[in-house]
């Protein structure tokens, strides 16, 4: 059997079958990290930069060890890249077949009980979507898992979806007349019966908390837990261990009412009176809680009450109306209960005396949700992790704050850990620069965004487009669309703004038109990969501390201060850094790329901390001349030009 060694040589297995393969001492440096881990049982903290190739570092190991595997990622994406992808190869390369298990939440699996009632509804007078319920109909019976995400025809935003597929709140069970051939069914007792199992964090922490989300039979079998995109758990448990109540659930719930009596009883004792009455009180509401978008603090909405104690009575009418039949059927039994949960969480949720964490509205155009979130999840996180059998490995390519991993140890809970960074094997100084530009004002000045444009403006011309702006704010994103709109200082370069399309179909048009400048905020600062001469200019308009205003901020800060602790320090400065490090992570992804990043907040030289900042980038050469980054991108372009 080879080595590590071996199997990580220009000439080892992986070489025998990856398509250009090249050898990484980094990347053998974390494989062997991540063994002893597995071999000894210890937990293990790894920040693995970016072009290391992780996913191989953390399988192969995986793979060898023989034991039973759970390996948990922030998005679909990774997880279908995981399974569909890098285990089949690491399987052939290192010749030991492994069996493997994708596993993700119910929202991505066909529901055949939903589907036959939206085909029902869908035969109804000007029913919606009624081509793309057509599709799926079609697809159900030809697809092995149901997974969503095979069907490519209907897209993952379409309103659809919700229609078709279940959540913990509005599955039957055991009691749904599909249960033999449900597809959530299935997919859960191939994960218990797997060598490897690839799950997301959400699903994770459910079956770590034996929440109905997740079964409790993952985590108790497991020998290791690998968790990619570590840097999110902290983020993803403090919503999953809150509570929250939506608009769209509540919206979904009275629908959901309609088309389950409906199917049920007929004409016969339709709630119509209680369903609009439910629907009515969530639009009053929506409208008392005012035009603002985002964030909001409970507080500023105390003008709400009586809208809030409306949509608690609609919630009791329609409850108490469909308690008359509820013994008509298991839908309808179900659907009773969803109903009293609903009632019972917004009840908690909007009760005036409530001390279990934050509360705070989420506010879209249309919509809310209410939530409440832990000020802190880091005792729930050790706690569950510690009680469990399995050893822990936790790896991002943005985990530590200089060489520092205090800040995220803290925040899982890990009471003992090793900890690895391993810096990235491409070659900054040669492929990057840093461009400091010189002469912006504070990042709180009125004109701050217009400034930051005039000066980006000569650098994105002298790239021919090419570019990333990233803004910390939608604000600041719709202040620099607008002055570009009206100054059109490239005419020749495609304007692509976050939220006109989707993610990936933005970044598809990106890649594709290849001179195009990009606009995007939080969803653009991580989690995307554009290689090659497409992207050679990331402007990051300011440092990405988060909003003292956001009431989830801010209520952290208090805990941390009223504790006698130093908000600052322990808390924004490292959130911050992290941030940043993810948005210069999306320049240089390949061992060709080169450019160019900007950042354009003075903080970063003329505050105390940005030293930071900046020991915790890339090491690349840095300037605050213009020219010097005019030249730096002139000649990689013309060493990239064919003779």
């Amino acid at each position: 059997m080879e080595t590590l060694d071996d199997i990580f040589s220009g000439t080892g297995a992986l070489s025998r079958v990856v398509d250009g393969y090249q050898p990484r001492q980094q990347q053998l440096d974390m494989a062997v990290a991540v063994t002893h881990a597995i071999e000894t049982g210890e937990h293990l903290v790894v920040e693995a930069g970016t072009g290391i190739g992780k996913t191989f570092a953390y399988l192969v190991p995986a793979l060898l060890s023989g034991q039973r595997v759970v390996v948990s990622t922030g998005t679909r994406t990774l997880q279908d890249q995981l399974f569909h992808r890098d285990l089949p190869v690491i399987s052939r390369a290192i010749g030991r077949p492994v069996s493997v298990a994708l596993l993700k939440g119910r929202a991505n699996y066909l529901c055949l009980y939903r589907l036959e009632q939206a085909i029902a509804e869908n035969t109804r007078p000007g029913a919606a979507q009624r081509k793309e319920i057509e599709l799926i109909k079609r697809w159900s019976g030809q697809t092995r898992s149901g997974d969503v995400s095979e069907l490519d025809q209907v897209s993952e935003q379409s309103a659809v979806w919700p229609r078709v597929t279940s959540n913990a709140e509005n599955c039957l069970g055991s009691r749904c007349p599909d249960y033999d051939r449900c597809h959530v069914v299935r997919a859960r007792r191939a994960a218990q019966e797997a060598d490897v199992v690839i799950v997301n964090h959400h699903l994770l922490l459910a079956d770590l908390a034996l929440k109905e989300e997740g079964f409790g039979e993952l985590l108790p079998g497991a020998d290791t837990v690998i968790v990619d995109e570590a840097h999110q758990l902290p983020e993803v448990a403090a919503q999953f261990f809150g509570e929250s109540v939506s608009s769209r659930q509540l919206l979904s719930l009275a629908h959901d009412a309609m088309v389950e009596t409906m199917g049920t009883l007929g004409n016969r004792s339709v709630p119509e009176s209680e369903i609009a009455g439910l629907e009515r009180s969530i639009r009053e509401l929506r409208s008392a809680l005012g035009t603002e978008m985002g964030r909001l603090d409970w507080e500023q909405a105390a003008a709400t009450e009586d809208a809030l104690d409306e949509v608690a009575a609609s919630l009791e009418a329609l409850e108490q109306a469909l308690a008359t039949v509820e013994d008509s059927g298991p839908g309808l039994s179900q659907l009773c209960q969803r109903v009293r949960v609903s009632l019972e969480r917004w009840d908690r949720l909007s009760a005036t005396d409530y001390t279990e964490g934050l509360r705070w509205w989420e506010l879209s155009a249309r919509g809310f949700i209410l939530r409440m979130t832990p000020f802190d999840v880091s005792q729930t996180l050790s706690r569950h992790i510690e009680s469990c059998p399995s050893n822990w490995i936790f790896t991002s390519a943005t985990l530590a704050v200089g060489d520092s991993f205090k800040h995220f140890i803290q925040r899982v809970g890990l009471e003992s850990s090793t900890t690895l960074k391993v810096d990235s094997p491409f070659d900054f100084t040669r492929q990057a620069m840093l461009y400091l530009p010189k002469g912006l004002p504070a990042p709180s000045s009125y004109d701050y965004t217009r400034k930051v444009m005039e000066m980006a403006q000569p650098l994105l011309k002298a790239s021919g487009g090419r570019a990333f702006l990233l803004f910390t704010s939608h604000r600041a994103l719709r202040e620099a669309v607008d002055w570009w709109e009206r100054h059109e200082p490239m005419p020749e370069a495609p304007v692509l703004v976050q939220g006109t399309l989707p993610r990936d179909q933005l970044l598809d048009r990106f890649r594709t038109l290849g001179n195009a400048v990009l606009f995007g905020t939080a969803s653009f600062w991580e989690g995307v990969d554009v290689r090659g001469e497409a992207l050679s200019v990331v402007v990051i308009e300011k440092l990405p501390f988060a909003s003292p205003g956001d009431p989830v901020t801010r209520a952290r800060i208090q805990a941390i201060e009223s504790a006698g602790g130093n908000a600052f320090r322990e808390h924004q400065l490292p959130q911050a850094v992290i941030a940043l490090k993810q948005g210069v992570g999306r320049l240089i992804r390949d061992v060709e790329d080169t450019g160019v990043v900007m950042i354009c907040d003075p903080r970063v030289t003329g505050k105390g901390y940005g030293k930071v900042f900046l020991s915790s980038l890339p090491d690349m050469p840095r300037t605050g001349e213009l020219q010097e980054v005019i030249e730096f991108l002139s000649s990689h372009d013309a060493a990239e030009e064919p003779e």
